[in-house]
């Protein structure tokens, strides 16, 4: 018997007014998978987190997660699900230890002193129980954010880009313990930016203007893509960027560092033209695997601003 997904919506629509910020998203994740939700700024991305962890009531479309009803059943989700929002919430005049004591409180869970010592231990937080957390670093302070998400032993882990403004080895590290967690059952939703933190999920999500336009591994949204990137390079590249800007075939130019990057969903036009503008500008021609940040650009480029 295949086990019930962690998350099934079908259908998931928010109005607010005339604008529709979700529009008819369908997704499902797996229990124990750490699902990525991509998408530019005011793409729809935490309304859906927020529809589908109780918080938000959908105008339209169904769905389950962990087993309950999201339209009957959000009160008893929220109290199984983990959510990470983007801002620091916690008090800032409150210690580490305070602050978890507090939301031990919210949840009621008893005894509070020792959810509270195993979730200080169990995120290497021990030492600094009595730091302010209004003095921490930003890596100090999301693994605080961690810790209040999780002590009360959540099935589902809600991350509404949870590593903005964190220096990368905290961020690695961050995602060690997500992994962790998940290899353990723990399903994990993220949304992000960081086109390196996508392709820490085990399958992604590309939302776009309140429409889910891709879907599956990371390897399946770039096949899917159909693009093809060439690139240039060479002394001469900005030249070379002016030529391409608009050519026959060519969708996309991006400078990195003495490198151009050339793409396209035409591999024929696209290759006849950069062939041209490289023979013209000197510069050096060779092939390229489209990454993910390709496939985001693509797809920002071909949705249209429900928001305008």
């Amino acid at each position: 018997m295949i086990p019930e997904p962690a998350i099934s919506v079908k259908g998931l629509t928010k109005r607010y007014g005339d604008k529709t910020v979700v529009n008819d998203v369908s997704l499902d994740v797996a229990e124990g998978e750490i699902a990525g939700f991509l998408g530019p700024n005011g793409s729809g991305k935490t309304t859906t987190i927020r529809l589908m962890c109780g918080l938000l009531t959908p105008d339209a479309g169904t769905g389950r997660v962990l087993g309950r009803d999201i339209l009957r059943e959000g009160r008893a989700i929220k109290r199984e699900v983990g959510y990470m929002t983007q801002k620091f919430s916690l008090y800032s005049d409150l210690s580490i230890e305070e602050n978890l004591n507090f939301v031990a409180g919210l949840y009621g869970l008893r005894p509070a002193r020792r959810y509270v010592a195993d979730t200080l231990e169990d995120l290497g937080l021990t030492t600094r129980r009595n730091q302010l957390a209004g003095s921490l670093s930003g890596g100090w302070k999301q693994r605080l954010a961690l810790a209040a998400c999780i002590m009360h032993r959540p099935r589902l882990l809600l991350l509404d880009e949870p590593t903005a403004g964190v220096d990368p080895k905290a961020r690695r590290e961050f995602w060690d313990e997500i992994h962790a967690r998940a290899a353990d059952g723990l399903t994990v939703l993220v949304s992000t930016h960081y086109m390196d933190e996508a392709e820490r999920c085990h399958r992604i999500n590309y939302i776009s203007y309140g429409h889910l336009v891709a879907q599956g591994t990371v390897a399946d949204v770039i096949e899917g893509a159909a693009l093809t990137t060439l690139i240039l390079e060479g002394e001469n590249t900005p030249k070379a960027a002016q030529l391409l800007s608009g050519a026959a075939g060519v969708e996309q130019v991006a400078h990195f560092g003495n490198t151009l990057h050339v793409v396209g969903r035409d591999a024929t036009a696209l290759r006849a033209t950069t062939e041209r503008v490289a023979a013209e500008t000197g510069t050096a021609l060779r092939n390229s695997d489209t990454s993910l940040e390709d496939v985001f650009i693509q797809l920002m480029g071909a949705s249209q601003d429900n928001m305008q």
